[in-house]
């Protein structure tokens, strides 16, 4: 995974890939929503940003509260659904 972090647009194209699939198995947006949230608390927690990209969500991320945690997740979800 360490490879994907170095390039934000591989990251945004892999969390793209990794939707589809799931909504091909049935997941709704709310579940997706919940999923990136504890992802977003996982990566936040355990991975260093590797890029200002990710420097700048992380930033985002510990300055929100819980509902801004979500909102973060959410527009990553809709990002990565939109990513080509």
């Amino acid at each position: 995974m360490a490879t994907i972090l170095k390039s934000f647009e591989k990251w945004q194209s892999f969390l793209g890939d990794r939707i589809k699939a799931a909504e091909r198995v049935g997941i709704n947006d709310q579940t997706l929503v919940n999923l990136a949230t504890e992802i977003g608390g996982y990566l936040s927690d355990k991975i260093d940003p590797e890029n200002a990209e990710e420097r700048l969500l992380k930033d985002m991320w510990e300055a929100g509260d819980e509902q801004e945690r979500k909102s973060i997740a959410s527009v990553m979800v809709k990002l990565a659904k939109a990513a080509k």
